[in-house]
């Protein structure tokens, strides 16, 4: 989905208009209306290191599906996350979702996800829609894909990422999912990535650590 200019004026204006008003975390249950209908998060507690080998770990920022529900191209946040764990249960491995209140840094959130992990593998997803493989040994800047052009990711593309992240966690060495690029995709991003960025680390809390959450989607 592409946005004209008009649009990404008034998406920035109305974050910038959010970040002045009062917001916090301490919620343990937050519910974002979206797309095809609604998505609860349930915060259930901390986060622990799986032992079950059959998982996949989705690390999410903090105002993921809360304080934002979309991404930079207006994609409902429900819909991203509904993809990315279809992708990896038809593979026959399972998804588990934490919130990461530590940071929001996509490498970070999904290296951090794959020490998780029972399988040692894991997904980082920015609210923008970045989103990257991890591995839980490898160096928190490595990683098995990255998908850094988040203008350009669609649906589809989100559901064959959690396919890839779940093939790796059953040991296989699957094809890197295809990208588009465009090279005009930054500049005219630029303004709308940082905004949302600078949103999201506000709701960052040190204290909080990672939690489990427990995610359901609407009709």
């Amino acid at each position: 989905m592409q946005l004209n200019e008009d649009a990404i004026r008034q998406i920035v204006v109305d974050v910038v208009s959010g970040m002045t008003k009062e917001g916090g975390n301490s919620a343990s249950t937050s519910t974002s209306t979206a797309g095809s209908g609604n998505m609860t998060m349930k915060e259930l507690g901390l986060a622990e290191e799986g032992k079950s080998s059959d998982e996949v770990v989705i690390g999410l920022p903090p105002a993921f599906g809360k304080e934002l529900s979309k991404t930079m191209t207006e994609q409902d946040h429900a819909d991203v996350l509904r993809e990315v764990m279809a992708g990896i249960e038809e593979e026959g491995i399972k998804a588990r979702v934490v919130k990461n209140y530590v940071t929001a840094d996509v490498g970070f959130m999904g290296h951090k996800a794959a020490q998780l992990s029972g399988s040692g593998i894991g997904i980082g997803l920015q609210s923008k829609g970045t989103i990257l493989i991890h591995q839980k040994d490898l160096n928190p800047l490595s990683n098995l894909e990255l998908f850094p052009q988040a203008p350009l990711i669609d649906l589809e593309t989100f559901r064959q990422i959690g396919k890839n992240a779940a093939r790796y966690a059953k040991g296989e060495n699957p094809d890197p999912v295809p990208t588009r690029n465009d090279q005009m995709a930054r500049p005219k991003y630029q303004a709308i990535a940082a905004v949302l960025y600078n949103k999201e680390v506000q709701y960052l809390d040190q204290n909080k650590k990672i939690v489990d959450v427990e995610v359901t989607f609407g009709k």
